[in-house]
């Protein structure tokens, strides 16, 4: 099943956000391999493509767990939570419907 994850990036979170992204992306870069991933990417704190120092408010990932539990371990075991980048995130059960 399609779980949504929503990370919420802690205030003043931008520098730990970009020492720890490659280590995030990899982990991503392992879903999407294994068909995992519907759509992944940051939520700019701006409306603009490159918020630059505004940053980010934080991050949505829609994909493919065997469970919300398994969605749950995987997102706490991401540097994006064990690093600080998120205050807070949310799991919830997703249904695609379009397209």
């Amino acid at each position: 099943m399609l779980y949504m994850i929503i990370g919420r990036d802690a205030h003043g979170s931008l520098a730990i956000r970009r020492r720890v992204r490659p280590v995030h992306i990899e982990r991503i870069r392992l879903l999407v391999e294994a068909g995992r991933i519907a759509l992944a990417g940051p939520l700019p704190a701006i409306d603009a493509a490159d918020p630059g120092e505004a940053g980010y408010s934080g991050s949505l990932i829609v994909a493919e767990f065997d469970s919300v539990e398994a969605a749950r371990e995987w997102i706490a075991a991401d540097p994006y939570v064990t690093d600080g980048v998120f205050e807070s995130f949310e799991v919830q059960p997703f249904i695609k419907v379009l397209p």
